[in-house]
């Protein structure tokens, strides 16, 4: 039985999620209306899952997960409004220790809440496995490693050629595992970094700032034909695809519309197949990171088995051991580590 608290200033919206998860046989849920009442019903309840709305009166999402991490950690799953304020609030939250988000798809108080009603129920149930202690100790650590970035270098004229590039796939508790990998790497990095996160639209263009502040490669977000240059990541736009392709100039990722045929975007498997047709898979680096589901895992696989290099994030690390697993089920990975790890590993490979 899995234990969960939805923490809601809306009637409306208590309604709607409790009718969600009463509906199924292993959960017994709980509500409170505010941040104040939501710490005293961890303290009393003690649930397994909190899913935890931002905008409340009294005390805000973000103040009650700051004091839920430090006082009772357990896995939080915020319920955040599509707008880019509420995406901003959002990777906050996730930088605070939130397992996961899900996106409310009419604002504040939806009536349409069915239509993310499996996405929810499969966050909610992947949260009760996270193991908290692993995952905070990994952010805190990482927080105790943060220095300012290094000043970015200029990037060289847009064309030319690419000696390589890396392709990076990345789900549930992304956010947190691309602040270990991309931060680290020098800012003369030579192969442009292409990032696959399932996110909505508004979400990975505040992403990509807060990497780029953060780190000393330039991080930006595909939104157009954009040429691939050393010493840049390239967020892939959400809710669509993104592709490599080949101009006159040279490589450039462009953003897609995402495939029916993909169950989630922008899609990893559809990122490395595309590297794949314009590089030779010799040039080309796989790093498959925490995420439910497989996607990626067919890809990586593929690159691996056509003298391509891979990496799994170990389950030590992940928050959601699920995409880099299947990687490592299908022996589609040269190496398995933890996230820390990663850069140093990239770095070593590419020179």
């Amino acid at each position: 039985m899995i234990k969960l608290l939805v923490v809601d200033d809306s009637a409306l919206m208590r309604r709607h999620l409790g009718r969600i998860f009463q509906e199924l046989p292993d959960f017994q849920v709980s509500f409170a209306r505010n941040g104040a009442e939501a710490l005293a019903a961890v303290r009393d309840q003690q649930p397994d899952v909190v899913t935890l709305d931002i905008n409340m009166p009294e005390m805000d999402g973000l103040t009650c997960l700051s004091h839920i991490m430090t006082e009772s950690p357990r896995p939080v799953v915020m319920v955040s409004s599509l707008t880019t304020k509420g995406a901003m609030a959002t990777l906050e939250a996730l930088e605070l220790g939130a397992v996961d988000f899900i996106p409310k798809p009419d604002g504040t108080v939806s009536l349409s809440i069915d239509r993310i009603e499996a996405d929810l129920v499969a966050k909610v149930r992947a949260a009760a496995k996270v193991r908290m202690r692993t995952r905070l100790m990994a952010r805190r650590g990482r927080a105790a490693e943060e220095a300012a970035p290094a000043p970015k270098r200029m990037p060289a004229p847009a064309g030319g050629t690419v000696a390589g590039l890396v392709l990076i796939g990345v789900s549930t508790g992304g956010p947190g595992a691309l602040d270990c990998v991309l931060p680290p790497l020098r800012e003369d990095f030579r192969w442009p970094v292409l990032v696959c996160q399932h996110m909505p639209a508004n979400f990975t263009g505040v992403l990509a700032r807060r990497l780029d502040a953060a780190s000393r490669v330039r991080v930006v977000e595909v939104t157009g034909p954009t040429p691939l240059q050393p010493g840049c990541a390239y967020i892939a736009k959400g809710d669509a695809d993104m592709l490599i392709a080949t101009r006159p100039t040279g490589l450039i990722a462009l953003p897609t519309p995402a495939s029916s045929r993909h169950l989630w975007h922008p899609s990893v498997d559809r990122m490395v197949f595309s590297a794949m047709e314009h590089m030779e898979p010799s040039r080309l680096i796989g790093v498959l990171m925490t995420g439910m589901g497989n996607d990626g895992a067919e890809a990586m696989a593929a690159l691996r088995q056509k003298g391509g290099r891979t990496i799994a994030e170990a389950e030590e690390t992940a928050v959601v051991w699920g995409m880099p697993q299947d990687l490592i089920r299908r022996g589609g990975a040269d190496m398995v580590l933890p996230v820390q790890s990663v850069a140093d590993q990239l770095e070593r490979w590419v020179r």
